[in-house]
């Protein structure tokens, strides 16, 4: 573009007024017509960090030093075929197409969703034929097995006749990962902290040049935490691993570069930005205290399991590109993709050409990684950048004075205010305040199921998200249902030591499968039947509304186009096979005919009958007419779908 058109375009800018905030402010009010500001366009991160919806630009912003500009992020393909074999092949073709890494997960990892590599895999047999000084990246997560497969692979190098300083490995070590998932107990600090800075020590004498030890937030991440609590984990991870360092004879400067960090990118877009650009503001402060000069640090990234759903899978490419776009714009140094379909089971070929594919076309066709840090000056990411580092630093302050990170996993402090935020995440899910496209909003239950190489084993739900009425147990009989919410899910959490690993789709999966096995052992699902009242333009609404609801319960609903008359809607009504019925209408029809039709249907043998749309004042009426719940926007979507199971299961 020539000058004179740059000067052009600055000219026609200029005929527009500058507009203000104050004249911005006027034209919402009008639109708002009088609702609350704050309620309705400002919002609140589960840190409690204010999401405004404009901001202006921060011309003070500067950009944050990561990647290297212009650079790209490592694509790395994870491997976590138990198969030798199999592994083997599969890390041939990434790498053949695309793939410049290989995750490679063992089984009884933070990132092993139900499948790995075994403990005492043959790495020199899942490596065959693999450069391994060609430039490709080996991120090892090897969970329990360290100390084991660190030994293995340098082994494999050495027979290889290779240079280890020619090869990129991530060692993986990570022992205070294995004490917050359950694989060690906090008092095994002491004394593995010894033979984890020797292995260490013992790999950069033979050469290789790491980094060795990984402060992993995936783990709380995936056990429902917030972004600040995610980051204030890994840097008193990192500061524990760099003290045991210290203490070991290793000097700081080079310490530091042993270490490196792993967090969760998932599809909240600006947070997960954030995130990754508050890390590497937050590292800098701890070399800061240290006495360091600042150094850029390497962060992985992988795309988030706890967004993973295995209703409507295909949505996840969604999330997953939305985490990539995310981690990639936030200065990620490596990035993997969870397959779409790894919450079914293992993925196929297709599934993992996708995975790898849409970080290439991101990087090859969209550009993502040619702007070094575009968010800088984004007066948004730029505020929530600065937020979520005071945040994350008061959390790991707090973590600093009861001792540093193992007393304090030792102690459960990490891991209550995880499950105090993973409460108040299931509440906002079960309300579907936070909507899960697919499962919980616009399901559908005759999607097909998608093929995976191994189905996974991993259970549903925990029990007490979706109570027993699913799995055959106790339920409620149906004479004792909640009105229109259950009590919310008490928090699990006190006491806990270990952080759960949880999808956020699970409970309502577990109606889902309810649903599937009375399809296979009847050869029906639980349905519903929509009494429609009126005209179409009466209950439309309401009645996709409920469709909605009930089928992310996987409860069939049986809809219609209204009735002539009430005799044509009990004869459709029990035509339908239906245990259950909802009225839908307009708030005017329902003050003219809900009461005689609730009367009517339960007379005609509805065991439960909802209505769609709040109480009002006409509640009293409605529940003595046979009304037994309410569902409306905001209601306890996941109570009211478990207890209509118990009550078909009990009628």
């Amino acid at each position: 573009m020539s000058d004179d058109s740059i000067r052009a375009d600055d000219l026609a800018f200029a005929e527009f007024p500058s507009a203000s905030r104050e004249q911005w402010l006027t034209l919402v009010s009008g639109v708002l017509k009088g609702a609350p500001f704050e309620k309705r366009l400002v919002s609140k991160t589960y840190d409690g960090i204010t999401i405004a919806p404009l901001y202006e630009r921060d011309a003070g912003g500067r950009a944050v030093s990561g990647r290297k500009a212009g650079s790209p992020w490592q694509i790395l393909q994870r491997i976590e075929f138990a198969d030798p074999g199999a592994a083997n092949a599969q890390a041939l073709h990434d790498l053949e197409n695309g793939a410049t890494g290989l995750a490679l997960v063992f089984a009884g990892a933070i990132g092993a969703y139900g499948f790995g590599l075994a403990g005492d895999t043959s790495l020199a047999h899942v490596l065959d034929g693999v450069v391994l000084d060609a430039g490709i990246t080996f991120d090892l997560q090897p969970g329990p097995h360290a100390e084991g497969i660190a030994r293995q692979l340098t082994d494999a190098i050495r027979r290889r006749g290779v240079s280890p300083t020619a090869v990129d490995i991530r060692f993986g070590f990570d022992p205070l990962g294995e004490i917050a998932s359950g694989g060690r107990s906090a008092q095994s600090w002491h004394d593995d902290s010894a033979s984890f800075t020797t292995s260490i020590q013992d790999l950069t004498t033979h050469g290789h040049r790491g980094p060795f030890a990984v402060a992993d937030g995936r783990v709380v991440h995936n056990a429902g935490g917030s972004e600040a609590q995610e980051l204030a984990y890994v840097l008193a991870a990192a500061l524990a691993y760099l003290r045991a360092l210290e203490a070991s004879g290793v000097a700081l400067a080079d310490a530091r570069r042993m270490i490196y960090f792993h967090l969760a990118a998932d599809a909240d877009q600006f947070l997960t930005t954030a995130k990754f650009r508050a890390l590497r503001k937050l590292w800098a402060r701890v070399e800061e205290a240290c006495g360091l000069t600042q150094a850029p640090i390497f962060i992985a990234a992988e795309t988030a399991w706890r967004m993973m759903t295995r209703r409507d899978p295909f949505v996840n490419m969604l999330r997953t590109t939305m985490a990539v776009v995310a981690a990639g714009l936030g200065g990620a140094d490596s990035i993997a993709v969870v397959p779409h379909t790894a919450a079914i089971g293992l993925p196929d070929a297709f599934a993992r050409r996708i995975a790898r594919n849409t970080q290439l076309i991101l990087l090859e066709e969209s550009n993502l990684a040619k702007v070094a840090d575009p968010s800088a000056g984004s007066g948004a990411l730029e505020s929530l950048t600065h937020e979520l580092c005071v945040m994350a630093w008061s959390l790991f302050q707090d973590i600093e004075k009861a001792g540093g990170a193992v007393p304090a996993l030792a102690q459960g402090l990490i891991q209550a205010e995880v499950a105090a935020v993973r409460a108040a995440r299931e509440k906002a899910i079960a309300h579907r305040k936070d909507a899960l496209t697919g499962t919980s909003a616009f399901p559908y239950l005759a999607e097909e199921a998608l093929e995976v190489l191994v189905p996974s084993s991993r259970p549903a739900a925990p029990s007490h998200l979706v109570g027993e009425v699913c799995g055959g147990g106790a339920g409620s009989s149906g004479t004792d249902v909640p009105r229109d919410t259950a009590p919310d899910p008490s928090p699990q959490g006190a006491g806990e030591k270990t952080f759960p690993c949880r999808r956020l789709a699970e409970p309502f999966e577990a109606l889902r499968d309810a649903s599937d096995r009375a399809l296979e052992q009847t050869g029906s699902r639980p349905k519903i039947f929509l009494a429609n009242l009126g005209r179409l333009a009466d209950f439309t609404a309401r009645a996709t509304y409920a469709k909605n609801f009930f089928e992310a319960g996987g409860i069939e609903a049986v809809t219609n186009d209204g009735f002539a008359n009430r005799e044509e809607m009990l004869a459709q009504f029990k035509a339908s096979g239906a245990g259950l019925a909802c009225m839908c209408s307009s708030d005017t029809v329902y003050a003219a005919e809900a009461a005689e039709a609730a009367n009517a249907l339960r007379a005609a043998g509805a065991s439960h009958v909802y209505l769609a749309g709040r109480q009002g004042e006409r509640e009293t009426a409605l529940r003595t007419a046979g009304v037994g719940t309410f569902i409306y926007l905001g209601c306890d979507m996941l109570a009211t779908l478990t207890a209509a199971h118990a009550i078909v299961r009990a009628a």
